[in-house]
């Protein structure tokens, strides 16, 4: 004779279920029927914005569209929405600017750029660390881009790329080191890890000025700039041909070519420092 007899177990919301018992305790059976927790909508918006700020769809400094047309956009109601949003300021994700609409914060990389910042600038010694770190980040970036890029990503790369072809022919520096940070970070967010595509920018911010540096020195020597634009279109190749090897040590050349590009700028900086010193010296 079967072991199964009927139970009654009535649940919170009052409702009767009428069930059977095969090996499974009451708990268990009162687990496997009881309803999910309905989320609220602000619940919700809160996880849609988030998500758009870890994957890098909404970046620092980035306004939110309108109240109406956000809350239109999300399928909410104008009320939810601020609910929403003042959780995300109260988090310090979104800052709120009377008259001037709502926007993403730099929260999620200030801890981190902030203090390694002031380090850089008072030890530079750090600057051959991040570098080799940036080296381990953006080879690994480069190789999961080349495999994980889709359709979409690969445009933008193309448009990010063309852009960088387009000023590196200028004389414009300071559109060309914009172009270059953008070449890269649009690599680290095609990698589709998001810690890759946050630590490339928040990396980028610690060491600006000294890469703003090192492409003033480049621009000024013919050769070494055609070079590193050169390097920029190997890496851009082998992702586009989703090659993650190539596309790997391309950047990893990349890089090292940087580093010695810097240390050789540090040496002509050193040295003419002494030269002046000693013309000083030699006038008095």
């Amino acid at each position: 004779m079967s072991r199964a007899i009927f139970l009654n177990f009535v649940l919170t919301d009052s409702i009767v279920v009428n069930t059977i018992e095969s090996g499974l305790t009451k708990i268990e059976m009162i687990l496997m029927i009881q309803r999910p927790a309905v989320q609220r909508l602000p619940d919700i918006v809160v996880n849609e914005l988030e998500k758009r700020i870890l994957e890098g769809t909404l970046k620092p400094g980035d306004r939110l569209a309108s109240e109406r047309d956000l809350a239109l956009e999300l399928g909410v109601s104008r009320p939810s929405l601020r609910v929403a949003i003042g959780r995300l300021v109260a988090k310090g994700l979104l800052t709120t600017r009377h008259g001037g609409g709502t926007h993403v914060t730099d929260q999620l990389e200030a801890h981190f750029v902030d203090p390694w910042q002031e380090m850089l600038n008072g030890h530079p010694v750090l600057q051959s660390d991040l570098l080799e770190f940036r080296q381990m980040l953006e080879s690994n970036a480069a190789r999961l881009a080349a495999v994980r890029a889709t359709d979409a990503d690969i445009e933008r790369l193309d448009a990010v790329f063309a852009r960088l072809e387009s000023v590196y022919a200028t004389d414009d520096l300071n559109a060309c080191i914009n172009a270059d940070a953008a070449f890269h970070q649009a690599i680290a967010e095609a990698a589709h890890n998001l810690l890759f595509g946050h630590l490339s920018a928040s990396l980028m911010r610690v060491i600006h000025g000294h890469i703003s540096d090192n492409l003033k020195h480049l621009h000024e020597r013919p050769v070494l700039w055609n070079k590193i634009h050169a390097q920029h279109r190997a890496i851009w190749r082998a992702i586009r041909e989703h090659n993650p090897e190539a596309a790997a040590h391309a950047a990893e050349h990349h890089i090292e070519f940087v580093r010695k590009s810097m240390n050789d700028n540090a040496r002509e900086d050193a040295r003419r420092d002494v030269a002046l010193r000693r013309l000083g010296d030699s006038k008095t």
